[in-house]
């Protein structure tokens, strides 16, 4: 059993930022591949980045690219993502994923992620 806590979700203004994290309870995290995804209200989970086990692989969604940046601490057990100039659109909750499958790639479908975090609460005003 893996268990994820995020953390560091908030109300932000237009143009602001905020970090989150994500800490996972498992020793082998460092083999995981690991993700962050977001849901809106009335709308599905989508994939917003995911990072491989070693970190030097990233991948992120269109709509982040240039504004998001997904890091990891294997020695924290820890995965963050790093969101500036943050948009309305951007608000969410959003949760952090686990791929226990040793996958080589970064996966971006919900389906393929094995564990996931209770989410937290991103609001961007206007």
């Amino acid at each position: 059993q893996v268990q994820l806590v995020e953390s560091g979700g908030g109300l932000v203004q237009a143009g602001g930022s905020l970090r989150l994290s994500c800490t996972a309870s498992a020793r082998a995290f460092s083999t995981y591949v690991m993700g962050w995804f977001r849901q809106a209200p009335g709308k599905e989970r989508e994939f917003v980045s995911g990072i491989s086990w070693s970190g030097g692989t990233t991948q992120y969604a269109d709509s982040v690219k240039g504004r998001f940046t997904i890091s990891r601490g294997n020695a924290k057990n820890t995965v963050y993502l790093q969101m500036n100039s943050l948009n309305p659109e951007d608000t969410a909750v959003y949760y952090c994923a686990a791929d226990l499958s040793y996958s080589t790639v970064v996966r971006t479908t919900p389906i393929s992620y094995n564990y996931w975090g209770q989410g937290t609460q991103v609001t961007v005003s206007s």
